[in-house]
C-alpha cells in the first residue's frame, strides 16, 4: 500500500515537472530572461489614494515594474512613453497591462504630483511610494540602485533603469533594458498573455 501510494506520488511529480517544462518551451524574448530569480518577489507599497499595494492586487495581468523620480530628465518619461506605446501596440491585451512606477524620491514625490505625472502618460499607470526607510528596503529588494547627487542648491538621482516584467500569477520573469523598443517589448508582454504550450 505504502509503495504504491509513493509511485503515486513519484508519478505525479514527473507530469508536473513535464507540464512545467512544456509551457512556454523554445519561448525567445526579446528582454532578459530572469525566471526564478530569487529578488524582486513583491513589494507593499502606498498609492495615491493611501491604499497599500501588492502584486497579488494584478493577479491575471502582466505588470511591469519601473523605479525612477519625477524630476527625472530623460530615463523615467522615455520609460513611461514606451510602455504608454506597449500599450497602445497591444490593442485589446492592452487591458492585462499594468504599469506600475515606484518613486525613489518620496521627500519630493507627493501622491498628488504623482498620480498626476503618471495620468499623463496613461489614466491607468500607478505610481506607488513609501518613507525613505521602505524605500530603500523595496530598491535593495529589487536590486535597484540608487542615490541622491547634489546639483547645486538641490539634488538629483541617479539610479538604475531596467523595467521588471511579471506574468499573470505573480512571477517575476523578466528584465527590460532601457533601449529595448515598444515593439519589443509588446512582443514580450504578449508572449506572457499567452504562454505557447508545446508537448
Amino acid at each position: 500500500m505504502k509503495a504504491g501510494i509513493c509511485a503515486r506520488i513519484l508519478l505525479l511529480a514527473l507530469m508536473a515537472f513535464s507540464l512545467g517544462a512544456c509551457e512556454g518551451e523554445g519561448t525567445q524574448f526579446n528582454s532578459v530572461d530572469i525566471t526564478g530569480a530569487d529578488y524582486g518577489r513583491d513589494f507593499a507599497l502606498t498609492d495615491p489614494a493611501g491604499n497599500i499595494r501588492q502584486l497579488a492586487d494584478f493577479r491575471g495581468k502582466v505588470v511591469l515594474v519601473f523605479f525612477g523620480f519625477l524630476q527625472c530628465p530623460d530615463v523615467c518619461p522615455t520609460s513611461l512613453l514606451r510602455a504608454a506605446e506597449v500599450k497602445r501596440l497591444l490593442g485589446r491585451d492592452g487591458e492585462r497591462l499594468q504599469v506600475i512606477f515606484i518613486t525613489l524620491d518620496p521627500e519630493r514625490d507627493l501622491p498628488p504630483i504623482i498620480r498626476e505625472y503618471t495620468a499623463a502618460f496613461a489614466p491607468d499607470f500607478l505610481g506607488l511610494y513609501a518613507n525613505p526607510e521602505k524605500t530603500q528596503e523595496t530598491a535593495n529588494a529589487f536590486r535597484v540602485y540608487y542615490r541622491k547627487v547634489a546639483t547645486g542648491s538641490s539634488y538629483t538621482v541617479e539610479h538604475s533603469a531596467l523595467s521588471y516584467l511579471y506574468d499573470p500569477e505573480g512571477r517575476l520573469r523578466l528584465a527590460v533594458k532601457h533601449e529595448t523598443t515598444a515593439e519589443a517589448l509588446a512582443a514580450d508582454v504578449r508572449a506572457l498573455l499567452h504562454p505557447v504550450i508545446s508537448h
